[in-house]
C-alpha cells in the first residue's frame, strides 16, 4: 500500500509538472523570446540595411567578441518632446476612457445582475454581441456617425440645435468614444461578476439596520464590487493605453497616441532601435499599474 501511495504521488507530481510546462512554454517562446529580442534592438543603432539596426555582436579578427551597446535610444525619449506628449496624452485619454467606461458600466452590469433571471443571459448577449462584427468596421462605423456630414450633425442641423456642423471627428473626443465603445464590454463582464457575487443577506441586512439605499450602496456592495472594479479598470486602461487604430481612424494629427508613434518609427521611419525603446518603455509604464493592482488585490486577500 505504502508502495502503491508513493507511486501515485510521484505520477501526480509529474502530471503537474506536464501540465505547468506547457503554459511555461507558450509565455517563453511568445513573450520571453520575442521580448528580448526588442530589448536587444533597442540597445542598438540605426543603420541603411535589412534588418535596419546594427549588430550588437561583432567578431574584431579571430579572438575577441566586441559588444555595442547604446542607451541614445533611450535618452531621446526622455528628451524629445514628441515622445513625451504622446505617452502623456495616452495615459491622459486612457484614463478618461476607463473612468466613462466605469461610470457607464456598473450601472449596466448592476441592472444586469438584479435582472430577472429570463433576462440575464439575454442581456449578457447583447453585451458580447459586438464582439461579433470586425473590430474595424465598429470604428468606420464612428467615423461615419461623428464625420460633418454624418448622421450626428445632420440630425442636430435638422431638428435646429445647431447651424454648422459641430467638429466631432479627428480630436480627442473622438478617440474617447471609440475607446469607450470598444472596451466598455471588458469593463461590465467583470463589474457584473462581482456584483452577482454579493450575498443579498447583507444587502438586507443593511436595510434591517436602518441603511437607506444608496448608504447600502457605497458601504457594502462597492466595496464587496472593488475587485471588479479594479479587474475592469485594467481591462480597459492597459490596452487603451498602446491602441493603434482608433487614434489613427478617428483622432487627429495634433496629439497622437504613443501607439501611433510605435507604428510610425518602426514602418515610415524604418527606425526600429527607437520603435523597440518606445515599446520596452511603454511594457514597463504599463506593468507599474499591474503590479499595484496585484499588491492591492494581496492586501485584501489578508
Amino acid at each position: 500500500m505504502i508502495k502503491e501511495k508513493i507511486s501515485l504521488n510521484v505520477n501526480s507530481i509529474w502530471w503537474r509538472r506536464l501540465l505547468i510546462l506547457g503554459p511555461i512554454a507558450w509565455v517563453v517562446l511568445f513573450f520571453a523570446i520575442p521580448f528580448a529580442i526588442i530589448i536587444k534592438i533597442s540597445f542598438s543603432h540605426s543603420i541603411f540595411s535589412a534588418p535596419p539596426y546594427a549588430p550588437m555582436l561583432e567578431w574584431v579578427g579571430n579572438h575577441a567578441l566586441n559588444i555595442k551597446l547604446t542607451f541614445e535610444n533611450y535618452y531621446l525619449l526622455f528628451n524629445e518632446r514628441l515622445y513625451i506628449s504622446s505617452y502623456l496624452n495616452s495615459l491622459y485619454l486612457a484614463a478618461i476612457s476607463t473612468i466613462f467606461c466605469l461610470l457607464i458600466g456598473y450601472p449596466m452590469a448592476y441592472g444586469i445582475a438584479h435582472s430577472h433571471s429570463r433576462w440575464r443571459h439575454f442581456l449578457l448577449l447583447m453585451i458580447i454581441l459586438p464582439f461579433w462584427t470586425s473590430f474595424l468596421i465598429r470604428v468606420y462605423a464612428w467615423m461615419g456617425l461623428l464625420s460633418n456630414t454624418g448622421f450626428i450633425n445632420s440630425l442636430l442641423i435638422k431638428i435646429g440645435l445647431i447651424s454648422a456642423p459641430l467638429p466631432l471627428l479627428h480630436n480627442n473626443f473622438a478617440v474617447c468614444i471609440g475607446i469607450i465603445y470598444t472596451y466598455l464590454p471588458f469593463m461590465i463582464l467583470p463589474l457584473y461578476a462581482s456584483v452577482e457575487k454579493v450575498d443579498p443577506i447583507l444587502i438586507e441586512a443593511s436595510a434591517d439596520l436602518g441603511a437607506k439605499p444608496i448608504s447600502t450602496f457605497f458601504k457594502v456592495t462597492l466595496p464587496l464590487t472593488f475587485k471588479g472594479i479594479l479587474t475592469g479598470s485594467m481591462l480597459v486602461f492597459i490596452p487603451a493605453v498602446g491602441e493603434f487604430v482608433i487614434p489613427e481612424l478617428l483622432g487627429g494629427p495634433n496629439n497622437p497616441m504613443i501607439g501611433k508613434i510605435l507604428w510610425m518609427e518602426f514602418f515610415s521611419n524604418l527606425d526600429w532601435p527607437v520603435a523597440s525603446a518606445i515599446a520596452v518603455a511603454l511594457l514597463i509604464l504599463l506593468v507599474i499599474p499591474m503590479i499595484i493592482f496585484q499588491r492591492i488585490q494581496m492586501r485584501r486577500n489578508w
